[in-house]
């Protein structure tokens, strides 16, 4: 614990080594986006063994923002931390492209492993970026992308910190191109193969059959995207499935309906069988431990 009373990620190595067993292990591994630490702990008491910080979720929380490029590193890393201090299962986090070139991408590596991340998710879309399910996006030359993972390889001071690459080249190129391009982004060490928004089942089976590295898919409702079973990916070939944005749809739906409610009737009454109790709550935020602590601390400071 550190003096807030936070459980100190300095067991960088256990997370990453956990997400490495997982990605040898046999299934699919079930993941969420979070949006922000608490989302992450719904999550993590959900069930879920990972859990993921996309640059969407990140960029409509800390910002309210789109995911066009506004948050640096920094900001980025940051909510690394405080999400990867308050969990305990591993945290994948989205490094969007590094933030520039291969001197870029090395201190974004350093800089997630540090905060806490078991994995980092790296892109080949011209910076600054946008979200993989906008329309307009452009890809470097695959040549830089290998240069950029060749980077984060070197960077990383933990093994097992795994890296995902992602190519967002099927809407500009289309569905040969990204194939290709993810095979080269693994061949160069890449761990997890990520083909961003492919655009129909039949593409969805392509890349399972023509990707032969560990495969990662994007399951975003409202996307360019068909939503498929974690099952049926299973059954495809697919080791990693996650659902992005769903956390934070639901949550900015509830709000506002929430919020409606309230200026209507000038009561949340009508809403309260939606609510999670307060009791439950403050289960989630574990209030009994830290009010516990904080009473031992200052039963030590009167003793002295």
């Amino acid at each position: 614990m550190n003096d807030a009373g936070d459980p100190v990620m300095s067991d960088k190595e256990k997370m990453t080594r956990r997400l490495r067993r997982l990605l040898e292990e046999p299934g699919i591994i079930r993941s969420m986006g979070a949006h922000d630490v608490l989302t992450a702990l719904l999550i993590e008491r959900a069930g879920f063994e990972t859990v993921f910080l996309g640059g969407f979720g990140a960029s409509a929380s800390l910002r309210g923002l789109p995911d066009l490029g506004f948050l640096g590193l920094e900001e980025m890393a940051a909510a690394v931390e405080r999400m990867a201090r308050r969990i305990s299962i591993p945290l994948i986090a989205d490094g969007d492209t590094g933030y520039g070139g291969p001197p870029e991408v090395e201190r974004c590596v350093r800089a997630f492993e540090d905060a806490g991340a078991a994995g980092i998710l790296l892109e080949d879309q011209v910076f600054p970026k946008r979200c993989g399910h906008f329309d307009g996006n452009a890809v470097i030359p695959a040549a830089e992308m290998v240069a950029k993972l060749e980077a984060a390889l070197e960077a990383r001071r933990d093994d097992d910190f795994v890296i995902f690459a992602r190519t967002d080249a099927r809407q500009s190129e289309g569905i040969d191109s990204a194939i290709e391009r993810i095979n080269l982004y693994c061949s160069a060490g890449a761990e997890v193969a990520f083909v961003e928004a492919p655009q129909s089942r039949e593409e969805i089976a392509e890349i399972a059959a023509r990707v032969e590295y560990p495969k990662f898919a994007n399951m975003l409702s409202f996307g360019k995207t068909p939503l498929l079973e974690a099952a049926e990916l299973e059954e495809m070939g697919f080791k990693f499935v996650v659902a992005p944005i769903e956390t934070l749809l639901v949550s900015a739906r509830a709000i506002e309906l929430l919020a409606e409610t309230f200026l209507r009737d000038g009561s949340s009454e009508a809403r309260k069988e939606e609510m999670m109790r307060f009791e439950e709550l403050k289960e989630v935020l574990e209030l009994e431990k830290y009010l516990r602590l904080r009473e031992e601390n200052d039963s030590g400071d009167a003793g002295e």
